[in-house]
């Protein structure tokens, strides 16, 4: 009876480490079988790579032009990118990107800080606005959706040729000032983040076209919004905006120095720099008018904090902050005089009425 044949060992199994080689040197071997001097447009097929690029890209591809890596797995793209000096556009979405050395620290300096117009990083991991980014001056389109930003640095301002920004589904909780430094911003995407307030400044954006800011933690939004004349898109649904007038008003009575600035500044008083002591000149300088223009009266430290439904380029209402000197000063906004006690009480309502139809047009917008 013939003994049984004894099984084969099985071939000893690859580790992450060995299988990210194997795939590197896979295509690193198709790309040079796929090289062409006229190339511009490459586009990676996906697969579990490490990083970073091959070595030799450019020399395959010298004419490159755009690069797609995306769903590739890359966590680096390395200095081999900064030899593409003809690149315009780099798709690396969805990929492990965000640590240390993911981007070339010369990324700004080399050639390609002049090339590069449009970068979309999304899907990645991030957590802070990548250091390197800001040399780009003639970026034009910046995605860094879906990744772990807590926050959008001053420095944003450094991208001057920034057309569009897209920095929707992370973790952002404030936007700043210097935002409002984009000349050129037609688009900015802010949604699914945990935004609570919008700076009044953003209102110089006066190249804005569409402003996403869905799905945040908006309860009101800056009087200077209604700025922006040229903005064609809002989105706000899935924030606690008001849809109501908000009728409780917070206010803190003024102090006697208060009550004494508003008698001088109301009445014009005369006083010389030389007849007060020179603290309380300073004081009487920071007076800020009541906006209504009925009212005429100022403020200084003591005011109501209202939100009013405003319209807004005709086509909606949404809820803006106003400052009211006083309780029983009206805001600015409120509806054409009334004539009656009644009367002012119907149109209210019918004002509420009209502010929260028109409010959902804009939240589900």
């Amino acid at each position: 009876m013939a003994a049984a044949a004894e099984p084969e060992p099985e071939a000893p199994r690859r580790g992450p480490a060995e299988d990210e080689e194997a795939a590197a040197a896979e295509l690193s071997a198709e790309l040079c079988a796929r090289r062409s001097a006229e190339a511009r447009r490459l586009v990676l097929s996906p697969r579990r790579l490490w990083g970073p690029l091959p070595a030799g890209l450019s020399q395959w591809f010298p004419a490159l032009e755009v690069l797609d890596v995306s769903g590739t797995g890359l966590a680096e793209l390395g200095e081999e990118l900064l030899a593409l000096p003809r690149l315009h556009t780099l798709l690396a979405k969805n990929n492990r990107l965000g640590g240390p050395g993911s981007l070339p620290k010369a990324l700004g300096q080399a050639p390609l800080g002049r090339s590069l117009r449009v970068l979309n990083l999304s899907g990645n991991r991030f957590a802070e606005l990548p250091p390197a980014l800001l040399g780009l001056r003639g970026l034009q389109s910046l995605s860094l959706g879906g990744n772990r930003l807590h926050g959008i640095p001053p420095d944003i301002q450094e991208l001057r040729s920034l057309e569009f920004l897209y920095l929707g589904g992370n973790f952002i909780t404030s936007i700043p000032p210097e935002l409002a430094n984009l000349p050129s911003l037609s688009s900015l995407v802010l949604c699914d983040n945990k935004i609570q307030s919008i700076p009044p400044q953003l209102a110089q954006l006066h190249s804005l076209r569409s402003l996403s800011l869905h799905n945040n933690l908006l309860t009101y939004l800056p009087r200077e919004i209604l700025n922006l004349v040229h903005l064609e898109e809002l989105s706000l649904r899935g924030n606690p905006l008001v849809v109501r007038f908000v009728r409780d008003l917070t206010y803190n009575p003024p102090s006697l120095q208060e009550l004494a600035g508003r008698t001088i500044k109301t009445r014009n008083v005369p006083y010389a720099p030389s007849d007060l002591p020179e603290n309380l000149v300073r004081y009487l300088s920071l007076a800020s008018n009541c906006p209504n223009p009925k009212c005429g009266g100022v403020y200084f430290d003591s005011c109501v904090r209202q939100i009013k439904f405003v319209d807004f380029c005709g086509k909606y209402r949404i809820p803006l902050m106003h400052y009211l000197c006083s309780p029983e000063c009206s805001s600015p906004c409120s509806s054409a005089s009334q004539s009656s006690t009644s009367q002012s009480e119907s149109d209210s309502e019918d004002e509420a009425s009209v502010a929260a139809r028109r409010m959902q047009k804009v939240l589900l917008g």
